[in-house]
């Protein structure tokens, strides 16, 4: 079943084009990759599906409700939540209180959310930094926090936007491991954008390709890695980096 319709979305931005025409779908239950250059329009597709700006042309359906330009809290109150690239929890506020917040979406009543919170923090692995201020999180523990966060909306679909990057390849492999276990356990969709590859390979059933704010190319991991256009454009750009 098709959680996420996007389809023909267009934006601009002061007359330059960010995204022309983008579709893609997003099956419930399951993990897609977004990936491409910097630049190619990733974080800004995140920005039209959750709310945070409308697109100039296309339609964008959630479990076949279209939902386009909605404001975000609508949005999020319809099952769709993100994680951001630059982290900004409230830091003078304890890990628990920071999720608290975020659970307030979900349930009435401090205790209610509070118990939500508690709930989430157990299974992110967050339980024993529960009363302490979430400025003394070291980079891995606030990009949990960040997805406490966005759990505790209990998402139907959640938009990951580099929750990887910064992180040590030990740390990588626990927040994967945690991910694929959320979404088992759950029925959590996912769209996932990321630079580190092997994590968009382990964990995607199905990759596009964005570059210069256009779908280049879309398939499975396999396909996506053998596909030339996805090569020049961008696999080989990583691969270049990891020689230099």
């Amino acid at each position: 079943m098709t959680l996420l319709d996007v389809q023909g979305v267009s934006k601009s931005f002061a007359g330059l084009r960010a995204l022309h025409d983008v579709s893609l779908a997003v099956e419930a239950g399951r993990t897609v990759g977004l990936i491409g250059p910097n630049g190619a329009g990733k974080t800004t597709l995140f920005n039209v599906i959750s709310g945070a700006f409308p697109p100039d042309e296309g339609r964008v359906l959630l479990d076949g409700e279209d939902v386009t330009g909605l404001p975000m809290h609508r949005i999020a109150r319809r099952g769709v939540s993100r994680t951001f690239q630059i982290m900004k929890p409230f830091a003078a506020l304890s890990v628990l209180d920071n999720v608290t917040v975020a659970a307030f979406q979900r349930h009435r009543g401090r205790a209610h959310a509070r118990s939500a919170a508690e709930k989430v923090i157990e299974r992110i692995g967050l339980k024993n930094w529960a009363e302490r201020p979430a400025s003394v999180l070291s980079t891995a523990g606030r990009k949990r926090l960040e997805l406490a966060r966005a759990l505790a909306l209990e998402p139907s679909l959640l938009l990951l936007d580099e929750v990887l990057a910064g992180l040590v390849p030990s740390e990588r492999e626990k927040l994967m491991d945690l991910l694929e276990e959320i979404r088992e356990e759950t029925g959590v969709a996912m769209l996932l954008v990321e630079h580190v590859m092997a994590a968009v390979m382990k964990l995607s059933h199905h990759i596009f390709v964005l570059h210069h704010g256009e779908v280049l190319a879309s398939g499975t991991p396999q396909e996506i890695t053998n596909n030339p256009q996805v090569i020049d454009a961008y696999l080989g750009e990583e691969h270049a980096d990891a020689d230099s």
